[in-house]
């Protein structure tokens, strides 16, 4: 009798814990765990543009995860194989090699993804068939209170009836063992064999957090934020901090490559409740937990839609100055050097810069999300896109008076200047407060003024002889 063989296609969900591609109804004699880097990813999306559409920071986190998972399925009685190449080929051509019986893959949110699972269903051997199972959020489709074409128009909608009509279910745990591996390569090459410069890379040692890929550090995580910091309890008043480790979860980036599920998290939040009472606080975690499923479904139901109907323009003088972090507005430039330098920025600095870009220097919104797609460690194709599609008040719940007034922000969320100053070394000579986010008042000769100056910002300009009258 001959071996069952079936493959694991791995994307964004390289965890063993609450992976329903691990879990068998008909187990086989033999698995092989398949993840492949999809070669596109190291080259420039832009003609004439070097940058590639992954940057250092997602890539050694990325393979950080893949080196943890082969330990973890190494312990089951499993290993991993990784490849770069085009994704659909690779698993149409290691399928036919094997004989597989199947091709077991979660279901995507990217068009792109969904277009490469596309690509392998019509490929594939005859005797091998495709077998997508969801994995990583909340909710399954069949668990919905509605029908994925019939989704809500808003979020507020969605989360009203989500959470008045459905039960979302507990994680579940790691498989005991896994089939043997078949007569297989295994094992994937070195990061500096992809990309030598990522190999090189180090993230600016003033980052706020040491982020490590994999499935131990994502748990560890947890522990320290949720048990440890007891973090529910102030998450409501930290939220929107800008320096530091524990002033919110950081939990996005374990979340993206799929090393956690927001099942888990939200286990472990629940579970922090019974202990210690549920509250505002606790509960905005699992609100922004739906806010990431939101945005999956959006993805989902929306397909290429979702990144706008042409090509993406080329950069501009008035984009590149604010992806180098020298417009002159010193929130902005701040938190654009820290995403360059680190891979992460706070919610708060990404909202301000996004909206910087698309209203205060009215620039295609879609190069925002691109070059966030390049720098962001936690780059999730549906929230990154979403996010930026929301700033600028299209898709979905359009509305265009979403702006930030950069100013009146600095001043709510970085009143002594501390941030700003942290990434600008150049500001610690100013003196606290607006000093710092209006230098080319208070140092004029130092300091130039921004490339643009909005009719919104008047009111939060301080003029010279206030500034002066403070300094005396």
């Amino acid at each position: 009798m001959n071996s069952t063989i079936d493959i694991v296609w791995l994307q964004d969900d390289l965890r063993v814990a609450d992976n329903p591609l691990l879990r068998f109804s008909s187990r086989p004699d033999q698995l092989l765990c398949l993840y492949v880097l999809n070669r596109q990813w190291l080259e420039p999306a832009i003609e004439d543009e070097p940058t590639p559409r992954i940057g250092p920071a997602r890539l050694r986190f990325l393979w950080q995860s893949l080196m943890e998972l082969r330990c973890e399925l190494l312990q089951l009685g499993s290993d991993l194989l990784v490849r770069i190449g085009d994704p659909a080929v690779v698993v149409v051509q290691v399928a036919a090699s094997l004989k597989a019986r199947e091709v077991r893959v979660a279901s995507p949110a990217g068009i792109e993804e969904k277009r490469h699972m596309e690509a392998v269903s019509r490929d594939l051997p005859p005797t091998t068939t495709l077998k997508t199972l969801e994995s990583g959020c909340l909710l399954d489709s069949d668990e919905l209170p509605f029908a994925l074409e019939a989704l809500p128009e808003s979020f507020s909608a969605f989360r009203r009836c989500v959470e008045k009509n459905s039960i979302i279910p507990q994680a579940t745990a790691a498989p005991f063992t896994l089939p043997a591996w078949p007569e297989a390569p295994r094992g994937f090459p070195p990061l500096k064999a992809v990309c030598a410069q990522t190999a090189q890379w180090q993230p600016d040692e003033r980052q706020g957090m040491i982020y490590v890929g994999g499935e131990n550090a994502a748990h560890e995580r947890i522990q320290h934020y949720i048990c440890r910091q007891n973090g529910p309890a102030k998450y409501k008043k930290t939220r929107n901090g800008l320096l530091g480790a524990d002033f919110s979860t950081r939990l996005s980036a374990w979340l993206a490559r799929g090393c956690l599920s927001a099942r888990q998290v939200r286990d472990k939040v629940i579970a922090w409740e019974q202990a210690h009472g549920s509250d505002e606080s606790s509960q905005l975690i699992i609100f922004e937990l739906l806010w990431r499923e939101y945005f999956h479904l959006v993805a989902r139901v929306e397909g290429a839609k979702l990144f706008g109907s042409q090509a993406l323009p080329e950069p501009c003088q008035a984009f590149n100055l604010w992806r180098e972090g020298r417009t002159g507005v010193p929130f902005v430039d701040a938190a654009m050097i820290e995403l360059r330098q680190t891979g992460w920025i706070s919610n708060r600095a990404r909202q301000n810069v996004a909206s910087f870009l698309v209203k205060d220097l009215k620039v295609d919104w879609r190069l925002g999300a691109w070059w966030f797609e390049h720098c962001l460690i936690d780059y999730d194709v549906a929230c990154n896109w979403g996010n930026w599609r929301y700033i600028a008040g299209i898709g979905r719940d359009p509305r265009q008076g979403r702006y930030f007034n950069v100013l009146k922000q600095a001043s709510y969320y970085d009143p002594k200047g501390l941030y700003v100053a942290y990434w600008l070394p150049a500001l610690e000579s100013l003196p606290h407060g607006v000093e710092r986010h209006q230098p080319w008042r208070s140092a004029p000769a130092q300091f130039a003024k921004p490339h643009v100056m909005p009719e919104e910002w008047q009111r939060w300009i301080i003029p010279q002889g206030e500034l002066e009258e403070t300094d005396e």
